[in-house]
This record gives C-alpha cells, structure tokens and sequence, in this order.
C-alpha cells in the first residue's frame, strides 16, 4: 500500500470526487429535482464520502483515520440506498442509478482496503477480528 502526504492522492478520494459530481447532476432536473429532501439526502452523503476520508487522514491519527473511514464507507451505501430508492419511485432514470452504483462500490472497496492495511500494520487500530 503506497503512502501519501496528502488525502488528494488517496484514490478512494478521487473516486468520492466523481460520485459528488454524478450525485449532483442526478437529481438536477426531472421529478427529482422537487423532492427537495431526498435531494439534499443524496447530495450530503456523497460529499461526506470525501469529507470524512479527508478529515480522518488530516487528523494525522491512524486510529481516528479508521473511524473516519468506517464512516465515509457508510456514506457509501447510503448514496447507494438513496439513489436506489430514487429509481425506483421513478425520480432518476434507472441507468443513472446504475451508472453511479460501480463508483460507489469501488469507493467502498477501495475504503476498504485502507481499513485492512490500518488494521494490519498498526496496533493501535482494533481490528475488526477482536472485537
């Protein structure tokens, strides 16, 4: 796993970057675009993926940066849970649900991966094993 001096090299960031954008232009227009909770629902979560990886590797501790991690991988599976929900009442057409779900679970995957190497190369992170 490659060290970084800076969260904008974590790929698991980059890839956050791009489900902001699909987020964002998901619900720009159509029946969306007036469910005025969901959209804001959406459009949080997806950016707290970015935050969250940001702000824990900032935070210059392996073991809040796991924390924050664990976090950003929830935000996740909510944009995927909400987006789903969207196609599925007919606010989003079901191919831009379907163009967003492999980034997110990419971005989950990749989070993932983070968490492991934490997990196994840092004793101050509890690994998920013991507990």
């Amino acid at each position: 796993m490659a060290s970084f001096t800076k969260f904008e090299e974590i790929e698991a960031w980059k890839t956050a970057e791009a489900i902001v954008v699909l987020a964002y232009g998901l619900l720009k227009e159509g029946p969306g675009s007036k469910d005025w909770a969901l959209k804001d629902q959406v459009q949080r979560a997806s950016v707290s993926i970015m935050c969250n990886i940001s702000e824990g590797f900032e935070s210059r501790s392996d073991r809040t940066f796991h924390d924050m991690l664990r976090r950003a991988k929830g935000s996740c599976g909510e944009v995927r849970t909400l987006t789903y929900i969207a196609a599925k009442i007919g606010h989003i057409p079901l191919e831009k649900y379907e163009s967003l779900r492999p980034l997110c679970i990419k971005c989950s995957s990749q989070i993932q991966a983070l968490m492991t190497h934490l997990e196994s190369t840092r004793p101050e992170v509890p690994s998920r094993k013991r507990w």
